[in-house]
């Protein structure tokens, strides 16, 4: 393919059409002749720095931020240089599978997509999944992989599928996958949320944030008109159902309280469950072949992907009592000899641990007892509520290792279980906080802003100024602390300073030389326009925007880089004088 048109296709201006592209990379040592290389700034390497490495090894192209410095070969400028390297390499990946659908949540990612296959593959569709368990392909043959893979490889993976012919394709849309833009490019023609509990806060400094990578999918992931299938039992699925309404996008809920398919009943067997569920109005009973509350739930979940890309829905239902288990999601992998079976799940949050006992508990005629672990190098908040949760429900609990990464396994397993057992509940509260990283010791603002101006080398008055405000010290906030000068800080311009006369008032001279200021019964302060936002400073630096939401209006009216300096007042509309200055400073919220 040529440059020239893939530029133009994605919306960029078009280059040299007579130039080859051979591929796509994101790793400088895997270019090639003819590569079009992106350049994105991560959490551990920059990409920029190996720019140039890249454009020796023969790229045509690199996508980057506009403020990197490419030579030899066409800069494709973004702000957003993941997004539109995704737009650019999916132009070049063709062709791709006629139907593609996603999932996304917590917990249920895997389980859905690969009954998702399952069905579609039941119903005569050559079908594919993609995500923790790898590729698994309509042969059911599959390769081990990450839960999304970087977009190179996804799209890669996908046109392949394509060419063997594979017309149907469900992968998890993990929230790292969708916050670094690896899932855009596919008209995907429904999406899945499952349900949302903490996991990845190492990543996502909030569950907000969390939430709002997930969202993505419902955002921007989705083809306009498409489906958002939704589990309508979990404390986040009314929010996911909003973000789907104001998308525009059809809506299929699922669950107690689904409107599509609503689950009336749900009932153990010994090798399975039976759910009574409503659709259009008609009653149907289900004989799912699966265990646990949980994989009812991914089952329900695959059934309205299914039907929401054309499957009829009496061939769902009847594909749901067929289902084979899923690797890994309860799947009994062996009976000892007194006639117990052995399950593994790869449970590795709270939540997934207690929904994999509560799904074993109603099959237990002895004991039951849970063999886990906690992952090194990944949240560790998680731990101590994993061997709560294991402990809560088990008969026996058997703390092992599960890829301790960096850290010391011993300390992992300590963490999880024997400490925390060991200690009164009232202190266990600080406890998690010191093994969170949670327990803050109190630094003065003077000394953080001295000691990151001498290791960074960014100045001390930009510092000061970006830590007022709503600062949040998360790992992503010192990346934006210490960024450089991006033009957008909404710093304040030095006030006219005022001091008290020492001597006096002789000392200023004769009184006929004076200039007299009327002085307002407010506050100084600077309203600062930017694009997109604006901030309001008080005479003592602190910003006070949150108090003043209605000045946003104006701001909105100002050219972007003006700055107002005066008065802050409360008004009296009524008789168009200036309140007293304590009115203004229960505005502030200095007085009650």
């Amino acid at each position: 393919m040529k440059l020239g048109p893939i530029l133009k296709a994605a919306g960029f201006p078009a280059a040299d059409g007579d130039t080859n592209v051979t591929g796509f990379a994101i790793d400088h040592r895997k270019v090639a002749p003819g590569t079009i290389f992106g350049a994105f700034p991560g959490a551990r390497f920059n990409g920029e720095d190996f720019i140039a490495d890249a454009v020796k090894a023969g790229a045509v192209a690199v996508v980057a931020r506009p403020e990197a410095k490419v030579e030899g070969a066409v800069h494709v400028a973004d702000a957003e240089p993941r997004r539109a390297f995704a737009a650019l390499a999916s132009r070049f990946f063709q062709p791709v599978p006629e139907t593609v659908v996603a999932v996304t949540g917590t917990n249920g990612k895997t389980s859905t997509v690969e009954m998702t296959r399952q069905i579609w593959r039941m119903a005569g569709h050559s079908a594919a999944s993609i995500g923790t368990l790898g590729v698994t392909t309509a042969d059911e043959s599959v390769s081990t992989g990450l839960t999304t893979p970087d977009i190179v490889t996804f799209l890669s993976n996908i046109t392949g599928l394509a060419r063997e012919g594979v017309t149907h394709v469900a992968y998890e849309a993990s929230s790292h996958g969708l916050s670094q833009f690896r899932n855009e490019g596919l008209r995907v023609v429904a999406g899945a949320f499952t349900n949302l509990s903490r996991d990845h806060l190492d990543y996502h400094a909030t569950m907000e944030d969390y939430f709002a990578a997930k969202m993505r999918l419902f955002d921007h992931v989705v083809a306009e008109g498409g489906t958002a299938v939704i589990w309508a039992d979990d404390e986040w699925s009314e929010r996911a159902v909003g973000h789907a309404k104001q998308r525009g996008l059809q809506l299929f809920t699922v669950g107690s309280n689904g409107t599509a398919i609503r689950l009336t009943n749900r009932a153990p067997t010994q090798l399975g469950q039976t759910l009574d569920i409503d659709w259009q109005g008609k009653a149907h009973k289900i004989a799912l072949p699966l265990i646990g509350a949980y994989q009812a739930a991914n089952a329900l979940v695959s059934a309205g992907l299914a039907i929401a890309s054309g499957c009829e829905a009496g061939a769902v239902f009847d594909a749901l009592t067929r289902l084979q288990p899923v690797r890994g999601r309860l799947e009994r992998a062996a009976i000892n000899r007194a006639g117990a079976p052995v399950y593994v799940d790869y449970a590795h949050t709270p939540d997934a641990i207690e929904a994999a006992i509560d799904a074993l508990r109603p099959h237990v005629q002895g004991r039951l007892i849970t063999v886990f672990g906690a992952g090194g190098d990944r949240d560790g908040g998680k731990r101590p509520e994993m061997g709560r949760a294991a402990c809560s429900g088990s008969d026996v609990v058997i703390v092992t290792d599960d890829n301790p990464r960096g850290e010391d396994p011993a300390e992992i397993r300590a963490a999880v279980l024997t400490a925390w057992g060991q200690l009164p509940t009232t202190e266990r509260f600080l406890y998690n906080k010191l093994l969170t990283g949670g327990f803050r010791m109190g630094v003065a603002r003077g000394l953080v802003t001295r000691a990151l101006a001498e290791a960074t080398g960014v100045e001390e008055a930009t510092l000061a100024h970006r830590l007022m405000g709503d600062w949040d010290p998360a790992r992503i906030s010192f990346d934006t602390l210490i960024a450089g000068d991006t033009g957008g800080d909404a710093r304040p311009y030095p006030f006219a300073l005022a001091s008290q006369l020492e001597d006096g008032p002789t000392t200023l001279g004769p009184a006929g030389d004076w200039l007299a200021e009327w002085k307002w019964d407010g506050i100084r302060g600077q309203l600062i326009a930017r694009p997109g936002t604006f901030a309001l400073w008080s005479r003592g630096e602190e910003l006070i925007t949150d108090r003043f939401p209605d000045l946003g209006p104006l701001a909105d009216f100002l050219p972007k880089g003006t700055v107002i300096d005066g008065e802050i007042l409360a008004w009296d509309k009524a008789l168009n004088r200036p309140l007293p200055f304590a009115a203004l400073q229960k505005r502030i919220g200095r007085k009650t």
